[in-house]
């Protein structure tokens, strides 16, 4: 008797917990390991889940997509030339480089992004701007330009047991990554899973340390890091019917398994919703006729379930005088939800001018 009172118990318990679960799930708690953590849709700037993303803290080795953004706008990027040979004298993660070796800047790009190379970084760095101190100067330039007022650079690779200077923060860092996205060329090196370099002579083969390349379905890039400071830290891009989500988890032991989670979450919240594409008729001033006003067709990312909610106001003019040109903006779409404007779109003279109906 005394063990079928346990049981139900236990049940009881059970039952209580998948309920808490199941209640948290629909408020749409994520719970992960990390210190801080943001999934971020770039397109708007939406925060679709947050845990301390405003918190201060070391991100080790994903400091190396600033450095490789700098290093891409920097030009010349298929120019070779012989690496610093005490720039790359530097402990830690490496791409192979020896003194004398051959690179170019998108060599050293591919260095630091897929094995997370140190050599790569401050090669790189010297590469740019002629001093590692120069280069970190460049950074935290950057930085400001691009409002990341929680972030401070003090290496070019992220290696930061020798300072407490060196920190950002999981929005920041989703910040960064959408900017540095928009570069093609970064978009496919850190996309890329494996590749041979050559180093003028001889060669390399480099691996991506980003194991969710091949693991997360959609996702393609960004950057691992880890130091003892930092601990595991973790930047990712996913793109899942035509929804794109950065994810950044700083100090996360489950880094792996935490991303990929809060992609289900986040692509199982969001959608891809088509609007514009209407077209209007405004009667002309003159000769009795009327012209053809169109909207663009477009595409948002927004809460499922939201588009529903959409409204339009269309601003046209009581008449139109000539002269009247295809192309020429004529009036407006303003679309909202709830009550919030979220896109404007012009409508323009779609073709010649029409007989009147």
């Amino acid at each position: 008797m005394e063990y079928i009172k346990r049981m139900v118990v236990c049940l009881i318990c059970l039952a209580a917990i998948a309920t808490v679960i199941c209640i948290n799930l629909r408020a749409g708690d994520v719970v992960t390991n990390a210190k801080a953590a943001v999934l971020f849709e770039p397109e708007s700037g939406r925060i679709v889940h947050s845990k301390n993303m405003d918190v201060k803290l070391q991100m080790a080795s994903t400091t190396k997509i600033m450095t490789a953004v700098l290093t891409l706008e920097s030009g010349g990027i298929d120019e070779p030339f012989t690496v610093d040979e005490n720039a790359i004298m530097v402990e830690g993660s490496s791409m192979g480089l020896l003194k004398g070796d051959t690179v170019t800047k998108r060599t050293l790009c591919y260095g630091m992004l897929l094995p997370s190379g140190n050599d790569a970084a401050n090669a790189a760095a010297v590469a740019v701007s002629g001093s590692i101190d120069s280069f970190v100067e460049l950074m935290n330039k950057k930085a400001a330009e691009l409002g990341l007022s929680s972030t401070h650079f003090v290496t070019p690779s992220g290696l930061d047991d020798f300072t407490d200077g060196h920190y950002s923060t999981a929005l920041d860092m989703a910040k960064l990554t959408a900017y540095a996205l928009k570069n093609e060329v970064f978009r496919e090196i850190c996309s890329t899973t494996s590749i041979s370099l050559d180093l003028g002579g001889r060669s390399v083969w480099l691996n991506n340390t980003n194991r969710l390349l091949k693991e997360c379905d959609g996702v393609y890039g960004v950057k691992t890091g880890f130091t003892d400071k930092a601990g595991r830290c973790l930047v990712t891009a996913c793109r899942r019917g035509g929804v794109d989500l950065i994810c950044v988890t700083l100090g996360d032991s489950t880094d792996w398994i935490d991303h990929k989670a809060l992609y289900e979450y986040g692509f199982a919240s969001l959608e891809r919703v088509d609007l514009g594409g209407e077209s209007y008729k405004v009667a002309t001033a003159s000769a009795g006729g009327c012209v053809e006003l169109s909207a663009e067709k477009f595409s948002l990312t927004l809460e499922k379930g939201s588009s529903e909610r959409i409204e339009k106001k269309v601003i046209l003019p009581q008449f139109l005088y000539s002269p009247i040109n295809v192309g020429d903006v004529c009036g407006q779409i303003v679309y909202y939800l709830d009550g919030g404007v979220i896109r404007v779109s012009p409508l323009t003279v779609l073709g010649e001018r029409l007989p009147a109906e």
